[in-house]
């Protein structure tokens, strides 16, 4: 599948389309459960570091690791780009992903499913699970010094 078929697939609009955002938004947020978030979140992103990182990954370790590693590999990205611009290292995104991709994974092995709940209920059940990793790698960063 390349990369239009994938935006359009997660988004159900194609990429510049001007619901696309909208889209976006609405399907992560309303997803089932936080595993089922991140299939929409950031298509683009998403789609690369699926085919780059994550299926190279399940080919040799199982899927979970391989959910994790991606999400500390997309952390370090993000971690790469504020260490150039602060001029510091930063490991804060690393750690936060890290965290994420951890909830994803037990998302996932949880199997639980909130799409009888509604679009509310769902959208407020995977922004608490961001900011719950959010408020633990803050704590872990006052322990640590991630950056």
């Amino acid at each position: 599948m390349n990369l239009s078929d994938y935006v359009k697939k997660r988004n159900g609009v194609p990429i510049g389309h001007s619901n696309s955002l909208r889209n976006n938004f609405y399907r992560s947020l309303g997803a089932k459960n936080f595993s089922t978030f991140w299939n929409f979140w950031n298509p683009i992103f998403g789609y690369y570091l699926g085919s780059k990182i994550f299926k190279p990954l399940k080919k040799v370790l199982p899927i979970g690791f391989a959910v994790v590693l991606t999400f500390i590999f997309c952390g370090f990205i993000h971690d790469l780009v504020t260490t150039l611009l602060r001029g510091k290292l930063s490991l804060f995104f690393t750690i936060w992903f890290f965290l994420l991709g951890t909830a994803v994974v037990l998302s996932k092995y949880s199997n639980y499913d909130f799409s009888n709940k509604n679009w509310i209920f769902r959208a407020f059940t995977n922004l608490s699970i961001i900011g719950i990793c959010l408020l633990l790698t803050l704590y872990l960063n006052t322990i640590f010094k991630f950056y």
